[in-house]
């Protein structure tokens, strides 16, 4: 810290403490001397340990995390609501609602109820409520929104405290010891600093102390906030330009394919001109068969002609075979009368059938 936020220091008067009487020994290393039966800080060390808390609280705020900002007393309420508000951090400047961090599901069912009021309000359910029914939620909603009201957006444990006067504030020190959340605080000589990880050595009384080391913190605050929306801004970026990148590559991919398809089409196109010349020796080829088959219909034909001439042969059997039973009765007497030697006559008539046959089948065969 330079000399000028020394002289800040000195000018806000951080550096008055308490009567010698109400010291508590813990603070000893922090006391630069007494004067007038009043303890005098030491600005070096108030300064060493503001610088610490300055850095330990940017990184809270770098994390994303929230810090809540505990300062019921009267002199520190209006200052710190007023600079807390525009960091968009939570704060307690009413009473200290016991079990706050240590029985946080309850405190949280208190601020879902005021939403729920708020809920009824915007739907038109006030409207059937009697008088007297809306005078009392309107009470409690009021109520809620004085102690709750500015914690409403902590959904979840704080990452840090930051007190104003850790005499003062001791159930909240308390609670954050048994949780283990870090403490950041002012304390005055009359406060035992091990209480607490990060003690800043001040005067927690003066408003114009209270004003200027809230402003440090929060400016410190306000830092680690903006370097946090700047690294999601380059993660944004960097996230756009890999889009970009991938982008450019799957259009260079889609160019590749279509340029290799292109070449495939063009080498089938190739193909089927070389098939397309080839195809007039084969269609040759099949003229050539064509002009064969005639010869081969031909002899079709002729085998045709042969069959008629079969079954004239057949009919010529034929007629030959009922005339020679025709025989006159004389003939048959005489056949009768030669014996076995004339009996050969009609086997050989039937020889000459079945032989007629055989050729009409051999004829057939010969055709087929």
């Amino acid at each position: 810290m330079s000399n000028s936020s020394f002289n800040e220091l000195l000018d806000a008067g951080v550096h008055f403490g308490h009567l010698k009487r109400k010291w508590n020994p813990n603070m000893a290393p922090y006391i630069f001397m007494e004067r007038n039966g009043i303890h005098i800080i030491d600005l070096n060390k108030t300064v060493e340990k503001l610088d610490d808390a300055t850095s330990a609280l940017k990184q809270i705020a770098k994390s994303g995390r929230k810090i809540l900002f505990v300062a019921t007393k009267k002199q520190a309420k209006d200052i710190v609501s007023a600079r807390v508000r525009q960091i968009n951090m939570p704060f307690v400047t009413e009473r200290w609602p016991g079990g706050m961090l240590t029985n946080f599901p309850t405190i949280r069912k208190a601020v879902k109820k005021m939403a729920a009021i708020d809920n009824m309000a915007n739907d038109g359910t006030f409207d059937t409520l009697s008088k007297r029914e809306r005078l009392q939620i309107t009470r409690q909603r009021a109520k809620l929104e004085k102690n709750l009201g500015s914690i409403s957006d902590l959904t979840r444990l704080p990452a840090a405290l930051f007190v104003v006067d850790i005499a003062k504030e001791y159930i909240a020190v308390r609670e954050a010891n048994r949780l283990n959340i870090p403490v950041f605080a002012m304390v005055d000589t009359n406060s035992d600093p091990n209480r607490v990880e990060f003690p800043i050595p001040a005067n927690d009384d003066a408003a114009k102390s209270i004003s200027l080391i809230i402003n440090i913190i929060c400016a410190s605050i306000e830092e680690g906030l903006m370097e946090r929306k700047m690294e999601k801004d380059k993660e944004s970026a960097a996230e756009e330009t890999a889009k970009a990148a991938a982008e450019e590559a799957a259009k260079a991919a889609a160019e590749e394919t279509t340029e290799a398809t292109a070449e495939v089409k063009s080498e089938a196109a190739a193909g089927k001109e070389v098939t397309a010349k080839e195809t007039p020796d084969a269609v040759t080829g099949k003229e050539a068969a064509a002009k064969e088959t005639p010869d081969t219909v031909t002899g079709k034909e002729a085998a045709a002609k042969e069959i008629p001439d079969a079954m004239t042969g057949k009919e010529a059997a034929a007629e030959k075979s009922p005339e020679e039973p025709a025989a006159t009765e004389t003939e048959k007497v005489t056949a009768e009368d030669s014996g076995p030697a004339d009996e050969s006559k009609p086997e050989k008539a039937e020889a000459k059938v079945a032989g007629s046959e055989a050729e009409a089948e051999k004829g057939k065969e010969e055709t087929k």
